[in-house]
Formats: C-alpha cells, sequence, structure tokens
C-alpha cells in the first residue's frame, strides 16, 4: 500500500518533499503506510469521535446498566424498522403527528457507516414518541413495540451526552475553509463545557461523558499528534498561542521559527538559479534573425541611487525570523468567525515568512470526509448498468460531479 500511495503522487505529478500532512481513518494498513512511508499523519476527527462514542458505551459499568441500554437502543431500531417497512404505519403516523401538532418529519435509520446516524436516530424517535406510541396501541400486532417509560429515559439520557457532538463533526467536515486549527479548541471546549459534568445529568450522561473524554484525550496525547496541532492552532490569527499548553508555547514558537530558517535556506538555492538565468540573456549578436535588444535611457532616479544598494535581497537571518514570528504573535487577531485566509492576504507583506508557513499547515484537512465523498460520488457513477465506463470517462465526471 506504501508503494501504491508513492506511486499515486507520481502519476499527479505532486512531489514527496512538499507532502505536508495525511488525513487518514484508523485502518491499520492505512497507518502502517504511514509509518512505511515515514509521512506525518492524521487521524480524522470524524472517525475518533464515532470510535470514542462506541467505546464510551462498550465500558459502561455496571453490566446491567450495558444491557438496558442494548435493549433501549434495540426498541428503537425495532419501531424505526417497523414503520420503514409498511406504508400504512407511514399514513398513521402522519395522522398522529397532525393531531398532535408534530412536525411531520420522517423516522432516520441508522446507518452504521455513516457518523452519528444512531444519535439521530434516537433524537427524531424522542420528538416522535407520543406519536409512534399512539400508533402501535392502536393495533394489536404491534402493541408490544411500545416504548417503556425506562426505555425512553436511556435514550433521552443518551441523546442528550450525544446531541451536541455531531454539530462539530459537520462543521469540521468541510473542504473549503480552514478546519484543522479548529481540533484544539473543539477539545478544550469539549473539556470545560460541552461534555463537562452538568447539574441536572444522569449517571448514564456522566459516565458516556467522561468515557468519550478519556479516550479522546488519550488519542491526542501523542506528542506528533499534538506539535501538529498546535502548530496548526499558532498559524491560525484567531487563536494563535490561546489553546496551547503554557508550558508547551515557547517549544512551539522555537519549533516555529526552525522550520522558518530550513524554508529560508530551502528556498535560497532556487532564487540564486533563478537570479543567475535572468541575469544572463542570450546573445542577440551570435543569431542575426534576433532582434537586437535596445539601449534604455538612464532615468534621473538612477543618478541618487545609493553605492551599496543592491537590487537582490539578502537572506533573513534567525532574529529577523523570530522578530517577525513575535510581531505576528503581538499583532490583534480577528473575530472567530472570520475566514484566517482572508485574513492573511492583506497581512502577507507584513509576515511573508509567517505567512509560508501558514499555507503549509493551514490547508490540512481535520477530517478525510472530503475524500470519502469522492468515493461516495464514484460509486454512485459507476452502477451495474454503466460498469463499462473507461477509467479516464470516471475521472472526468467525478471531477465533474464534486465541481460543478
Amino acid at each position: 500500500m506504501c508503494l501504491g500511495l508513492r506511486d499515486t503522487l507520481e502519476s499527479w505529478g505532486l512531489q514527496e518533499c512538499h507532502l505536508v500532512c495525511v488525513t487518514t481513518d484508523n485502518a491499520t494498513n492505512n497507518i502502517s503506510a504511514m509509518e512505511l512511508n515515514q509521512w506525518e499523519w492524521l487521524q480524522c476527527f470524524g472517525h475518533r469521535l464515532q470510535l470514542a462514542i462506541e467505546n464510551a458505551l462498550k465500558a459502561l459499568t455496571p453490566v446491567s446498566t450495558k444491557q438496558a441500554v442494548e435493549r433501549a437502543v434495540g426498541v428503537c431500531k425495532t419501531v424505526v424498522s417497523a414503520f420503514s417497512k409498511s406504508w400504512k404505519k407511514k399514513r398513521e403516523l402522519a395522522k398522529a403527528q397532525a393531531v398532535l401538532g408534530l412536525p411531520p418529519h420522517q423516522l432516520i435509520t441508522e446507518s452504521p457507516t455513516r457518523w452519528g446516524s444512531r444519535q439521530m436516530m434516537i433524537e427524531r424517535f424522542l420528538e416522535q414518541e407520543k406519536a409512534l406510541s399512539q400508533v402501535l396501541l392502536a393495533d394489536k400486532k404491534t402493541r408490544h413495540l411500545v416504548p417503556s417509560w425506562q426505555d425512553v429515559a436511556l435514550l433521552e439520557s443518551l441523546n442528550k451526552a450525544l446531541g451536541p457532538l455531531f454539530e462539530f463533526t459537520d462543521a469540521l467536515s468541510g473542504e473549503s475553509y480552514v478546519s484543522v486549527s479548529f481540533l484544539k479548541p473543539v477539545l478544550h471546549l469539549f473539556n470545560n463545557e460541552i461534555l463537562s459534568q452538568k447539574d441536572g445529568d444522569t449517571e448514564l450522561t456522566k459516565a458516556v461523558k467522561d468515557g468519550i473524554l478519556k479516550y479522546l484525550n488519550e488519542k491526542y496525547d501523542d506528542h506528533a499528534t499534538n506539535n501538529l496541532l498546535d502548530m496548526a492552532t499558532l498559524l491560525d490569527p484567531r487563536f494563535k498561542t490561546a489553546y496551547i499548553k503554557e508550558e508547551r508555547v515557547e517549544f512551539i514558537k522555537m519549533r516555529a521559527a526552525a522550520e522558518l530558517v530550513d524554508m529560508v535556506g530551502a528556498t535560497a538555492p532556487e532564487s540564486a538559479q533563478t537570479a543567475a538565468a535572468s541575469s544572463s540573456p542570450p546573445a542577440a549578436e551570435d543569431d542575426p534573425e534576433l532582434p537586437r535588444p535596445t539601449k534604455k535611457k538612464k532615468s534621473l532616479g538612477s543618478y541618487f541611487k545609493k553605492a551599496g544598494q543592491s537590487t537582490t535581497h539578502s537572506q533573513p537571518s534567525r532574529a529577523s525570523i523570530e522578530l517577525e514570528l513575535s510581531m505576528y504573535l503581538q499583532t490583534p487577531g480577528p473575530d472567530s468567525e472570520t475566514d484566517p485566509l482572508e485574513w492573511w492576504k492583506p497581512h502577507e507583506t507584513n509576515f511573508p515568512l509567517v505567512a509560508r508557513l501558514a499555507r503549509k499547515y493551514l490547508c490540512i484537512p481535520a477530517t478525510s470526509s472530503s475524500s470519502e465523498r469522492a468515493f461516495s460520488a464514484s460509486g454512485n457513477i459507476i452502477t451495474c448498468k454503466r460498469s463499462c465506463l473507461k477509467p479516464n470517462t470516471v475521472d472526468q465526471l467525478v471531477f465533474l460531479a464534486l465541481n460543478l
């Protein structure tokens, strides 16, 4: 697989030295391929959040609580399945919704491959619980499916713990805006507000919240992942050092300065070659067909040009790089809803080196949703009736489907 990834880079004309980070799911083969290729990688936030929820539900104690939760979720699935397979029940549900003044929403079926579908199913079930019970009680064959008050209470506790989480998953799944720099602030928000224990929480809600937090904090305590996320947060003008641990701020500043020094050193040979090529024009007198260069008149300003002044700029020193980074950190940041890329456009002239580093890190996606959307689009295009499409045609159709 690692060789296949290298071949993919080569086929797209991409250079491995320009690869910053690869966002992957939690599949073991993907992680092993990243390690073999020695590429920096970031695990998808959506996958990690889904695994955190699953682990929190599996770790519930005592066993009776875990079994009660499984039973309540099973009742919810059974009821949803019964209504999805019967047009009569759908008709009766619509009537009950109108009588009870409930919104005319359809039930949602859980999909194992869709993040948050279980929570969405539970939330919709609780919204329509009165109408569902009314329809089920009217039929002798389905009276046994009416959820008990214990089932409803457990589902409400689950929904209270899981409900706010998937808004963040959806927000971090975009591909037209910066998302990676949000991970540190989101984790901070989870620990201090969203998943913190509140007075009205039941024991089940508290246990689920604690389990999710424990899993996420363990997974994002990795040194390499911490460095990557801290760098991305530092280069986002909305956050800078606000969500970096106090004891790590100086280390991240030194790391950023070191990367800027390496970046300047790597571009120095290229700029020297470009300058040399531009300073040696071709000899026109050797080829009579080429037009002779016209002699430019001397401008008046050229008489006042300083003797030591040169058109080429010297390479910045480590001290000037650290000064630019310090000035950037002291500059007031924009509002939290401002697009950081829009902020960088007018400020790039003031902080040209830091802007280059920001372009490097802020392009990393926080989730693998964009690639999964591409696979879904190709699956919708290549159907049984269109199985003879050529690879080039499929590439063009997928490109059009994702970009029009």
